[in-house]
């Protein structure tokens, strides 16, 4: 529409300066707008007939120009346009502000249920979809989300992946799962990629791409269908552990700072589960190595990662319990 308008305005310009060289670009323009807007003001010269003509063809563009712009502009506020485009500004300046977030490529069926868990655990995170109709489903939902297909770097850079903290990659095609590990680990090396894999060949190029967790949902469910016939109550017990609300039994994962108070002590010195109601259930040490069940001798590094069965109360200790000692004192 301002394309149209500036069209308009230099057509004008232009033309009287040249059908009439008295005029200068300042007076033809002005001949311009006051002859486009019908506001009836005197010629400031007197037009030749030359000029009279050009006059009678530019209302009749001018015109023809308001036609189209205001047709437009109805059609706009009809189709919700003008609404998408404020929405579009105000989340851009959401993302802009977000920071250690998480980023959701695709939002199929695989990306949906990672959003619910991510919006259940209060994390923050973008999502990017290209398919309108599931845009649409993604601003019902309230999500922060970013117009655009995953494969291009400009929808990367614009959801933030340089302060992202990780990225979900739940794309079914195996080409563009790929590419948009690679991509996404050129843009941001430290990021943490999780992506889906719908074949066992796509496991070890997503690795190969960069990926830091590869997950088969087919795998994954076959093997959650296998241990509900073999063990079902214990698949019935980590459902709860796992899908539980906020007040209900929960696992949870924190890393033990490098300047954190338990540091060279052992679970039996700390008591963790007499002081905080909590149960330590495995540790992964820094090289990667894993340790189930630690015994209560378990000494505890920097770099460690507990993993912890508790309820929403007691694991909100987590925090406190492993932070560098100079937080834990300004906190208190």
């Amino acid at each position: 529409m301002l394309l149209i308008i500036a069209a308009i305005l230099l057509f004008g310009t232009v033309g009287y300066h040249v059908v009439e060289p008295r005029y200068s670009f300042f007076d033809s323009l002005y001949m311009t707008v006051i002859t486009v807007t019908t506001i009836g003001y005197g010629e400031i010269k007197r037009l030749s007939t030359t000029g009279r003509v050009f006059n009678l063809t530019l209302i009749a563009v001018g015109w023809l120009g308001i036609f189209l712009v205001v047709r437009m502009g109805g059609q706009m506020i009809v189709e919700g346009q003008v609404l998408k485009f404020f929405g579009r500004h105000r989340m851009d300046k959401k993302i802009a502000s977000m920071r250690g977030h998480y980023i959701v490529c695709g939002y199929g069926r695989v990306g949906r249920i990672v959003c619910e868990e991510f919006q259940r655990h209060r994390t923050p995170f973008v999502i990017i979809e290209r398919n309108p109709e599931l845009v649409e489903e993604i601003i019902q939902q309230n999500y922060v989300y970013y117009q655009g297909d995953c494969t291009h770097d400009q929808s990367l850079i614009a959801a933030g992946i340089d302060r992202a903290r990780g990225l979900i990659n739940a794309v079914a095609e195996e080409a563009d799962a790929v590419y948009i590990t690679l991509s996404a680990r050129q843009h941001n090396p430290d990021l943490f990629i999780v992506a889906r894999a719908d074949s066992f060949s796509a496991v070890q190029k997503l690795k190969r791409a960069g990926a830091d967790r590869v997950i088969s949902p087919h795998v994954a469910a076959g093997s959650r269908m296998a241990m509900g016939a073999l063990r079902p109550n214990v698949v019935d017990f980590m459902t709860i552990a796992s899908l539980d609300g906020e007040e209900g039994l929960r696992i949870e994962e924190v890393v033990v700072s490098a300047r954190s108070s338990l540091i060279g002590k052992s679970f039996k010195e700390l008591d963790v589960r007499a002081k905080y109601g909590l149960n330590v259930i495995g540790i992964k040490k820094p090289d990667g190595r894993m340790v189930y069940n630690p015994p209560a001798e378990q000494v505890i590094d920097g770099g460690d990662t507990l993993i912890m069965v508790g309820g929403g109360e007691q694991l909100s200790k987590i925090d406190e319990l492993c932070a560098p000692v100079d937080e834990r004192e300004s906190t208190r």
